[in-house]
């Protein structure tokens, strides 16, 4: 039996019908998306080594020579025959198919596949999460920047999808900014978790070679060691986390679409999408579907299902190392980020070309009886009427208004008198002014002074902290990229190093 037709414990060679169901679709997975991690690794796991004087260096050096002419020709340079279920087995084979079982055979000293599977997924994990994060913070910028443009744009707010109060475009993407902030927080504190490094964790308890498992983390840029060797390999609960991260931010992604969706309808005909973001009808020549939109909110469904699929995996399975919850877990995840990152990148395009229509918005402000509580707080302010009655007169002279075909901007002084007359036995006598003002839905907005309210000077303070919050969390984003990148560098620099070092 040769190498490759080895499989040691066990006589047989696997299942075709597991090799079709699991080993050929696992290895194209890690193919595609941990084998320049596995490389960059596997230097580092070398290079600790050599400082370590575990291995002699002129070994260590082939391995590394190796592993380097690999990363540079990419994954279609290891052999697949599917014999076996991960990417490793492929790489070691072919390390030791060029040098030898006793040379090839000892860059896997100290190590298990174990945790360099858990550290590679990990390496691609915060790779995404970084372009997600990153994808955010875009969307993020791009709407306070909207906010602040179109901060006096007057619509209605809705509640109960009914007309509730003015509000304007500007500030309803402000409290849309607000929620993607927390949105990064979140994907922060998972990407905390995630940048912890578990290579030197062995299979279960680490080894009895003398690793320096803080080299290995810092070459591979990696905040610090996962410290706890069973937790390392057992466990992947900051890989859920993340899925959780990302299905909350989706999910409110969708909320967003949907908004966008009933307001560029006729009945609506507050926004319009640009053409790139719109699909026709094969057969209905006027339609200008909003395909962006519904694809978002697919996606966020998509998202959904992945945190599911990674809690599942977890369900009921032992505090160990086993397949379901610590490896199979990586494609829910995976998938959920790039998802996530897709959608991300096109709401903020979508946003950043949208077309208003303020006028429409303005008018449909001023006839929706959004002002109605403006109104009863004008009678209270003017009369000493408590809100409740108040509230009572003007609910009657809205229900009047709608019985007889009026729209509340049609609402005068003399209605309000007639309703009092109903139910107080008096007339209020308020001034035409001050009732034509509380009608008024730009009035309204400029009277919400009150902290958090549309007021344009509230929501230029507003727009100033927050520009000033996304900045930050954007430079501690560049950071741990730059660290991360830097690590890089400095990892493959040393193994060139070492390997030209050592004679060939």
């Amino acid at each position: 039996m040769s190498n490759a037709d080895l499989r040691e414990r066990v006589k047989e060679p696997p299942s075709a019908l597991l090799v079709e169901s699991y080993y050929r679709l696992a290895v194209a997975r890690a193919q595609a998306q941990v084998f320049d991690h596995e490389m960059w690794a596997h230097l580092a796991h070398g290079l600790m080594l050599d400082r370590q004087g575990i291995v002699a260096r002129e070994a260590l050096a082939a391995c590394l020579r190796c592993v380097l002419n690999l990363a540079a020709q990419g994954p279609d340079a290891v052999p697949v025959d599917h014999r076996a279920e991960d990417l490793y087995s492929y790489v070691e084979r072919r390390i030791i198919a060029e040098l030898g079982p006793d040379t090839g055979g000892r860059l896997h000293t100290g190590r298990s596949r174990n945790d360099l599977n858990a550290t590679t997924w990990r390496m691609a994990i915060r790779a995404e999460l970084i372009a997600a994060q990153r994808a955010l913070l875009a969307l993020r910028g791009t709407l306070l920047r909207l906010a602040g443009e179109h901060a006096a744009v007057v619509m209605p707010g809705y509640t109960h999808s009914q007309h509730a109060q003015p509000v304007t475009f500007g500030y309803w993407l402000l409290a849309a900014a607000d929620v993607l902030a927390r949105d990064s927080t979140r994907l922060a504190g998972a990407l905390r978790h995630v940048d912890a490094c578990p290579l030197g964790a062995g299979a279960l308890t680490t080894t009895a070679f003398p690793l320096d498992r803080a080299l290995t983390a810092e070459l591979l840029g990696f905040a610090a060691p996962l410290e706890i060797a069973y937790d390392a390999v057992s466990t992947h609960d900051d890989g859920l986390e993340a899925t959780g991260a990302l299905a909350i931010l989706a999910t409110f992604l969708s909320r967003l679409a949907t908004d966008l969706v009933s307001w560029s309808t006729w009945e609506y005909g507050f926004v319009e999408l640009a053409d790139r973001h719109s699909a026709v009808s094969s057969i209905m020549p006027q339609k200008k579907n909003p395909a962006a939109l519904e694809h978002v909110r697919a996606a966020s469904a998509m998202v959904q299902g992945a945190l599911t699929a990674a809690l599942a995996c977890n369900r009921n399975t032992p505090f160990a190392d086993v397949g379901d919850a610590v490896t199979a877990v990586n494609e829910p995840i995976l998938d959920a980020a790039a998802r996530t990152r897709r959608i991300l990148a096109l709401m903020e395009e979508v946003f950043a070309l949208l077309t208003l229509r303020p006028a429409r918005m303005a008018c449909a402000a001023a006839e929706g009886f959004g002002t109605a509580t403006e109104l009863a707080d004008v009678i209270v302010r003017e009369t000493g009427l408590s809100f409740r009655q108040a509230h009572n007169i003007v609910a009657a002279v809205v229900r009047d208004a709608l019985d007889a075909g009026r729209s509340a901007d049609a609402i005068r002084s003399a209605d309000l008198d007639q309703a009092a007359q109903a139910l107080l036995g008096r007339p209020l006598g308020i001034a035409a002014s001050a009732v034509a003002q509380a009608l008024d839905p730009a009035a309204n907005i400029r009277a919400r002074t009150v902290q958090g309210g549309p007021a344009p000077a509230e929501m230029a303070r507003l727009l100033q902290a927050r520009h000033a919050a996304l900045a930050a969390d954007a430079a501690l984003l560049d950071a741990m990229a730059q660290r991360i990148a830097a690590a890089r560098e400095r990892c493959f620099a040393l193994a060139r190093d070492l390997a030209q070092a050592a004679p060939a």
